[in-house]
């Protein structure tokens, strides 16, 4: 029977066509069709969908799309103890005496299944209960012959290096953060002794600073799990008396991480444009950044584009206007435009297909690349969930909506999985990574001190921020 690849960049439209694939019974109770795709079914009948018999493998997109989905409306850990509970009792596996050629036919199967699991969805098993089902499952499994013993093991190997190398990076991440809190305490402390290096005097090549935050968009990228996406919206299941499907657990730190980032560059771009004393270096500045935006747009890094481009938004920079009479600004105005939010950004969405057909057609790692504007992919996911119920009427999963889900995360999983090819510059990401910025009332009165106020109201948050952050130094 055909299988289709995990991540094809798109689920196909049309969903889980029961006559492609192996069926493990016609017409299994409890899940419904339309067209011969699967549309709804009972939570039930949807995990007995997922658990492998010796005649039977689900399809991988439904594989994927359950496993997902699944999590707003049973924890993983749940999930998890019914489909070992089902192996065990439909295979007999729970036998002692069980027939060592039952279990040598059932086994690949339920291990395939395992694999995608903890493969996919490796954050799942950060649980104990996870854990503890996963070892009983596997301990049955591996009487069955010596070769499944090895690629159990071999497995479990894999889920334990995909973890330890997630503490590694959330350890790494705090330190980073640590450093970047010390480093603005330290300005604060010492405003006049730190008129701080700026980016410019570290490096002044666009290129290579779109290739850093590059580095940096990726490694990030890659450590979001898919099921973060729904675990942010996660809301309490009509059916279900509990507070939350994931009260005791971790929801999206990685996501929420990732958005930090995002929200960091645009405050560092415009505290590098407001802290020059002279107008001609802040007009340098930002034509600086308006080259960077532009070779991160070339090399399909879409997120850092958009937060150079909020950052140059920003009021306490936009209202620099002597500054930007300097400035050659058509190639800002072309940027612009392609990130312009009309017409649902229409013209970000048309460059981002475009990214991905070349991404799809590439040659080279770097035509590979595609880095999402990070914030109006969650919208999307977001409003895809709450423009459908999770439930019908009759208490069944909407499998249409998870279905549509899954093609959303499904193509950012095939980003998020290209390795940056260029060379990295510890320099420059240490200081893109823990430069001071300042906040927004700090950007205000640096704006002020650049080009006094201009009415009353700015004379009156001038004076006020003056008496207020200068106060604290």
């Amino acid at each position: 029977m055909p299988q289709t690849p995990p991540f094809t960049g798109q689920l196909n439209t049309s969903g889980y066509n029961k006559n492609l694939y192996q069926s493990k019974e016609e017409g299994y109770p409890g899940l419904f069709y339309h067209d011969n795709n699967l549309v709804s079914g009972s939570l039930e009948a949807l995990i007995h969908h997922l658990v492998p018999t010796v005649d039977y493998y689900p399809d991988r997109t439904y594989i994927f799309t359950f496993l997902l989905s699944a999590r707003l409306f049973i924890r993983p850990y749940e999930l998890m103890s019914k489909v070992c509970h089902l192996c065990m009792e439909q295979q007999r596996l729970s036998d002692p005496q069980a027939d060592k050629i039952r279990v040598r036919k059932i086994a690949p199967k339920v291990l395939q299944l395992l694999t995608e699991w903890t493969e996919t969805f490796p954050y799942d098993f950060r649980d104990e209960r996870m854990m503890r089902s996963l070892k009983e499952l596997t301990h049955r499994l591996a009487s069955g012959d010596e070769v499944y013993r090895k690629a159990l093991g071999q497995m479990s190997q894999g889920l334990i290096r995909r973890l330890t190398v997630l503490s590694q990076y959330e350890e790494a991440l705090s330190k980073i953060n640590a450093t970047a809190t010390e480093r603005l305490a330290a300005l604060k402390a010492k405003p006049q002794a730190s008129i701080q290096r700026d980016l410019l005097s570290i490096c002044n090549d666009p290129f290579t600073v779109a290739q850093q935050l590059t580095h940096i968009e990726l490694e990030r990228l890659s450590y979001i799990g898919p099921e973060e996406f729904i675990q942010a919206f996660v809301q309490k299941d009509p059916l279900d008396n509990d507070k939350s499907c994931f009260s005791d657990h971790k929801k999206a730190s990685n996501l929420e991480a990732y958005v930090e980032w995002f929200n960091r560059l645009s405050y560092l771009v415009a505290t590098e444009i407001c802290l020059p004393v002279k107008k001609k270096h802040r007009a340098r500045v930002i034509e600086f950044f308006i080259d960077v935006a532009r070779e991160c747009f070339n090399i399909g890094n879409f997120n850092s584009l958009m937060a150079i481009i909020s950052g140059m938004n920003m009021s306490p920079v936009s209202r620099l206007k002597k500054t930007w009479s300097k400035v050659k600004t058509a190639k800002f105005d072309i940027l612009e435009h392609q990130m312009d939010p009309s017409s649902n950004f229409y013209n970000y969405r048309t460059a981002l297909r475009g990214a991905t057909q070349r991404s799809i057609t590439a040659n080279s790692s770097r035509e590979k690349i595609v880095i999402p504007f990070f914030s109006l992919l969650i919208k999307d996911i977001y409003f895809l969930n709450e423009g459908c119920v999770n439930r019908l009427k009759n208490g069944h999963v909407n499998f249409e909506k998870f279905w549509e889900l899954a093609k959303q995360v499904s193509e950012f999983m095939t980003w998020k999985k290209v390795e940056c090819p260029f060379e990295k510059d510890r320099k420059i990401l240490q200081y893109l990574l823990t430069a001071p910025v300042f906040t927004e009332d700090a950007l205000y009165l640096a704006s002020y001190e650049s080009e006094g106020p201009e009415n009353n109201m700015e004379k009156d948050r001038w004076k006020t921020l003056r008496s207020t952050l200068l106060s604290r130094v």
